[in-house]
């Protein structure tokens, strides 16, 4: 074990040992967005409140009237997350300069996949941001539309097996269309956003720290977070920290933020790994010839050369 990974192990010890998203929930066995959503709580504290659109995090989590959160919650539907933030934030703000409320202005935190973010939310997302709002936005990335039966999502990689695009003799690579860089997006039109990162459940004291910066930006925050999903991803469900950090490991996925409109990488690979050690771990690759594969690892190479990320190391003579 690194001194970097020994170091990481004590901190995590000083963490809070407080939950606020406590057992009761019936998520899948070793599913990474549950796992996010409990760093996340862990970090913001008792003075949170949770807006949660329509998705894995919801179904999963409100089962017979009762839900996993020590601290508010309120449902919103998948499209309006960022309106229903905004609204609360404007609410307590008025009422605390009214003096109608003597209080802290609280924690307020969007949690929504990649379909209540990059897809049919960014609407509201957008405007979140757009404006200003005193939130955290936080999507937590399972790459699919999880909870209704693996459907395809902005933010699907290519070439993965969903059931909207299953590989046949016509498409042989299934899905066709690069993902969206929903981050990028983000930072990229809101000139308002204080604070922008990406994050990933396989480095939890990366992922908390980034929450408590977001929530001390003092104005509008977004974090993307990579949430490994065992069901749609195909892989045992004891492996979801091992996919989360391989999918650093190649490339596949870059940590970073974006402090006062500066891009920095937060965490450095001194060599990459070959994609194929990701790709082959996933059930929903499986599919995939070596062409295609040789073809996820260009835009890899392209992407983490876009920020100084070094090349990959070249596999093991015989």
């Amino acid at each position: 074990m690194s001194a970097v990974e020994l170091e990481e192990i004590k901190s995590i010890r000083r963490a809070p040992r407080e939950e606020y998203y406590v057992p009761g929930h019936r998520t899948c066995a070793g599913c990474g967005p549950a796992l996010v959503y409990r760093l996340v709580a862990k970090a913001a504290g008792p003075n949170t409140i949770f807006v949660g659109p329509t998705g894995c995090m919801y179904v999963a989590n409100t089962s017979y009237g009762c839900g996993p959160w020590r601290v508010p919650w309120i449902h919103a539907q998948i499209t309006n997350g960022g309106g229903v933030a905004s609204g609360i934030e404007a609410a307590y703000k008025a009422l605390i300069r009214k003096g109608k409320k003597n209080c802290e202005f609280p924690n307020i935190i969007v949690m929504a996949g990649d379909g209540g973010a990059a897809d049919i939310g960014l609407q509201a997302l957008s405007g979140a941001m757009y404006r200003g709002h005193d939130i955290l936005f936080i999507c937590y990335d399972n790459e699919s539309y999880a909870n209704t039966g693996i459907q395809v999502s902005p933010t699907t990689p290519w070439g993965a097996w969903t059931t909207f695009t299953p590989a046949g003799p016509v498409v042989p690579e299934a899905k066709k269309l690069w993902p969206k860089d929903l981050a990028r997006l983000v930072a990229a039109g809101h000139s308002a956003v204080k604070y922008l990162a990406t994050a990933s459940l396989a480095y939890p004291l990366d992922l908390m720290n980034k929450v408590r910066r977001g929530l001390n930006a003092d104005g509008a925050a977004f974090l993307h977070i990579h949430a490994p999903c065992p069901k749609g991803w195909q892989f045992p469900s004891d492996r979801t920290i091992d996919i989360g950090k391989l999918a650093i490991e190649t490339g596949m996925w870059q940590l970073y933020e974006v402090k006062d409109h500066k891009f920095q990488l937060t965490h450095r690979i001194d060599k990459r790994k070959p994609v194929e050690e990701y790709i082959r771990a996933q059930g929903r690759f499986s599919h995939l010839t070596a062409e295609h594969i040789q073809k996820i690892q260009a835009w890899v190479d392209a992407r983490s050369e876009e920020v100084g990320i070094p090349a990959v190391v070249p596999p093991a003579r015989a």
